[in-house]
């Protein structure tokens, strides 16, 4: 098995920084790629559990010689919230269009919105790599692994709370509240499995 820190004690991820008595959330440089800092956020402590929360830029890095288990966190605008948790994430390389990888659902409430984005690319507004004739960035006004086009959209435009006048256009996640209602805040966060 490899290191758990790699390239003369260099932390990979959040929890190698944690696991060393880096105990306070804060940005702290890993190395990912083993030879090139990659500045984040760590976020410590939440709910009593040390979590993962790194920039998307590098999750290919992160995600490749490692198991990651992935915690969607949802709140609407009324202060409900709900979780999907799947127990395996990773994304391909830029090569391949940073193609998702996520199974192992267990529902906390807001149902799975994400596993039907399994196996796809990753579109922009200027990189179009869903299975649409469309541009499902464009018209979903966001980025993320579109198929034709989503049930998920966390990157899409910010709704405040319900608004069928912008349907699948906004932040949404189509289990939980459908695609009128955008949430307040929706969060990823990855976590090394034990």
């Amino acid at each position: 098995t490899r290191d758990k820190l790699c390239c003369d004690n260099m932390p990979v991820d959040c929890s190698d920084l944690y696991n060393s008595g880096q105990t306070v959330s804060g940005i702290y440089s890993i190395y990912p790629a083993g030879d090139f800092p990659v500045w984040v956020y760590c976020q410590m402590i939440s709910d009593g559990k040390d979590e993962d929360k790194g920039g998307w830029t590098n999750m290919y890095q992160l995600t490749r010689n490692r198991n990651y288990k992935l915690r969607v966190d949802l709140e609407d605008f009324q202060g409900n919230k709900a979780f999907a948790q799947y127990s395996s994430f990773s994304v391909d390389p830029e090569a391949d269009g940073y193609e998702l990888h996520v199974s192992g659902f267990t529902d906390g409430g807001a149902g799975d919105s994400l596993s039907g984005h399994n196996g796809y690319k990753f579109s922009t507004f200027d990189k179009d790599q869903d299975i649409s004739p469309l541009n499902c960035a464009k018209r979903s006004l966001g980025a993320f692994w579109y198929f034709k086009c989503h049930h998920a959209n966390p990157n899409g435009w910010y709704l405040w709370g319900e608004d069928a006048t912008h349907y699948a256009i906004g932040n949404v996640w189509f289990t939980w509240k459908g695609y009128a209602v955008g949430m307040k805040s929706i969060s990823m966060k990855i976590k090394p499995v034990s």
